[in-house]
This record gives C-alpha cells, structure tokens and sequence, in this order.
C-alpha cells in the first residue's frame, strides 16, 4: 500500500488519507459502471494508500455499498474508514421521516450491505432545511451510537447556513459539503467554526461534476440516467449537486481559464483536487472513480507540491469574475 498523507478528521479520533473515495459513481445515476471496473476502481484506491470511503445507502439502492463490502471484504480492515449516508430513502423526503424508527431501519440495512457490526460514520443524507432545528433528528442518531450501531455520526448539507445549525449539536462530528474552484463560500465562517469546535470537514464534488476535469466541451453528451443530463435544473435533488450548480457553458468557459495554471506534470482535475487540500480545514476529498486509472490519478493529486500564492490568487479571481455571481450567494 503506497503511503498517502492523512489528517485529522475532527475527533472521530481517525487519521484518513487526505484524498478519499466517493462511492456514488459506482452506484448509479453516472450512466453505466462495470460491476469489474468498480471493483477494480477500489482496489486501486486502496494500493494507493487511501483509507476513507464515502457511500450513501441510494446510491444504487445499496449496490456502492455492497460493492465496497465486497472488495473490502478481502481486503486488511486496520484503518479504513468508511462513512454512510441515511435519510433519503424516505419518500416523502420530509423532516418528520427522519426519526428513531426510520433511521434505524436504514442503519440496520446497511449494516447489511457493509457487513459490519458498527458503522464507522453514519452521515444524515442533506436533510429537509427545518430538520436542522429538531433536536428529536439528533437525539435519535445519539440513540444509535448508544446503541452500538453507529461509531460516530455527521451531517451531509447543501448549504452553508445549514452546516452552522448542524456543527451547534454536540454529537456532530463531521460535515459533508460541496467545496471545490467553482464552489468557494464554504471557505470562510464555516471553515473557520468548524476548526473551533473541532468537526472534520469531508469534501465531495470535489471535480463539479467533471467539469473541473478539463475533459468536456460543448459536444459532450451524457447517458439519460446520467444526473449529469437529468438534474440540471435541480428536478430529482438539488441543482447544487449537478456542476456545483454552475451553468455548463459558464463552467466551460471558466475551465479554460483555468488551464494555463495547471502545474508541468499534473492534470486539471489533479489541480482541481490539490486546490482544495490547500485548506487545512479540510479533513479529506472525495472524489469518485468509476476506473482503476481514474482511482490511481485521483489519489496521486494528494503527492503534487503545494500551490504557489500567484497560483492560488488568479483561481479566486477566476471566480470571482465567471462564477460567484450565479452561486455564491445561493449556497
């Protein structure tokens, strides 16, 4: 196993490698994934030092998640980490479903799917805006780490407003949120309060979607049960989800003027991802791989110098200029 730097992810008390994986592609709603290239997409991973999975009990209807058991199932346990998400399920997806019953319920499926005994860190799935300011939502999550069935728990939000209700509970550990150079607000006062009380922050869409890969254009075309093709209005989950929520002809446009500072040796989406671990708020990014090659790529942006001042000055003007005034304020 090639040895990637970690860090802290809040007090989880884990030490996860800086660039993680995120099991959505190999679940569904990315167009089709071999069942052998994911299996192989995470074994790479794993060979190239990564020790925190990220996967939701949707994606797929539990397939990422099963297909995460199956490899890690003959893999060494000692010090992977791999989160869940719950909560999205629920249909109708509204505040009053997220309780004991319910929670339990999805904790105990993907226990099975995991086949595990205990979750590592179970994350409520971007829950209703009013479910952030029930205290019977958190209370039954704290039930079910007294219980033993959850290690530790966290919240994956939209919004930043959300993320700061989120952080107040004291048994939220960790905080799932968009991040990457199309996505900058979480940056500032969430970054910041996050590092005061401590909570690990774990960074997905860390790519916008691909689009901050630097591979597509205008021509480009996506499978029907792509999101990349349904959701760009935001009709099956939030817009936010889909290209970080930047129009595609704004991201291209961004994209190539992001180029020219992409470093000798590196690609854009190696860039995009070392862009973000600048922060060291930032516990971990996770991006997802559907390929052995995109997994290797991906883990290998953690082993790229750091960016230099200039570099770093000239992304946030980019978007300054072409993005924030579409999506700053919205997330």
């Amino acid at each position: 196993m090639t040895q990637m730097p970690r860090r802290r992810l809040g007090r989880t008390g884990f030490e996860v490698s800086e660039v993680g994986f995120g099991g959505w592609a190999i679940g569904g709603t990315w167009g089709a994934v071999d069942e052998g290239n994911a299996l192989a997409a995470i074994r790479a991973a794993l060979d190239e030092g990564v020790t925190f999975f990220d996967t939701a009990d949707v994606y797929g209807d539990g397939l990422s998640e099963r297909r995460l058991a199956a490899v890690l199932g003959e893999w060494p346990r000692a010090g992977v980490v791999v989160a869940t998400k719950a909560g999205r399920r629920l249909d109708p997806h509204v505040s009053d479903g997220y309780n004991r019953v319910n929670l339990e319920r999805f904790v105990d499926r993907s226990l099975e799917n995991l086949g595990v005994e205990a979750i590592d860190l179970l994350q409520l799935h971007c829950p209703p805006p009013d479910a952030y300011y029930r205290q019977e939502v958190f209370e039954a999550v704290d039930e079910l780490v007294t219980a033993g069935k959850v290690l530790h728990y966290g919240v994956s939000v939209e919004k930043v407003e959300e993320a700061l209700k989120a952080i107040e509970y004291p048994g939220v550990e960790t905080i799932q949120i968009i991040f990457n150079m199309f996505r900058h607000r979480p940056a500032a006062l969430l970054f910041r309060e996050a590092a005061v009380r401590d909570v690990g922050l774990i960074v997905r869409v860390p790519l916008a979607s691909g689009l901050l890969s630097g591979k597509m254009s205008t021509a480009t075309r996506f499978a029907s049960d792509d999101h990349r093709t349904f959701n760009r209005d935001g009709s099956a989950f939030d817009v936010g989800e889909t290209f970080a929520g930047v129009d595609y002809a704004d991201g291209l446009a961004a994209v190539e003027e992001l180029r020219p500072l992409v470093p000798d040796g590196a690609t854009m989406a190696q860039f995009a991802i070392r862009w973000i671990l600048m922060s060291e708020a930032v516990s971990t990014v996770i991006p997802g791989a559907k390929t052995a090659e995109q997994a290797i790529a991906n883990a290998h942006s953690a082993l790229l110098p750091e960016l230099d001042p200039a570099t770093m000055a000239a992304v946030a003007d980019i978007y300054r200029r072409l993005i924030a005034p579409s999506v700053h304020h919205r997330w």
